[in-house]
């Protein structure tokens, strides 16, 4: 296993929406949840990624529903994008809760350690993907694909 990020688009009240099964790895870790979002948040990530670290923002957070049981969401995804400190290496936080309790409930968590040309190149793929012409990104560290 290697570090990845695949994501998969499911057509949903489009070009408003977007459903999407995120599934990422560092390599030893993985993880997948079923996520709805703003169809625009690909492009404002695109456009962080690839500028990143040199854009005004050195961290970036893509976060979508709560944990908070009071607040009754079905999931709750985070993606975190920064530089580690006193080094020329990223990091990609993921944490993925599907909310469930008993024997649904499915939590993952772990870092992606990258480089900032490999976000550079997630951006790129996210800029493709972001036309919701394809259906599936895979990024792998410098190499990707959208198809």
């Amino acid at each position: 296993m290697e570090k990845s990020i695949k994501i998969i688009r499911n057509p949903y009240e489009e070009p408003y929406h977007i459903n999407l099964i995120f599934k990422a790895s560092n390599g030893e870790n993985s993880g997948q949840l079923e996520i709805y979002d703003n169809a625009d948040q690909l492009k404002k990530l695109a456009d962080i990624l690839e500028d990143f670290p040199f854009n005004s923002k050195r961290t970036f957070l893509w976060e979508l529903g709560s944990e908070n049981p009071k607040e009754n969401f079905a999931f709750y995804f985070k993606c975190k994008f920064s530089l580690i400190e006193h080094s020329s290496e990223c990091v990609i936080e993921i944490r993925l809760n599907n909310n469930q309790g008993g024997i649904e409930k499915s939590i993952s968590e772990f870092n992606i350690k990258c480089y900032p040309a490999e976000l550079n190149k997630l951006g790129q793929l996210l800029r493709e993907f972001s036309k919701l012409e394809k259906e599936t990104l895979t990024w792998n560290g410098l190499e990707g694909i959208v198809e």
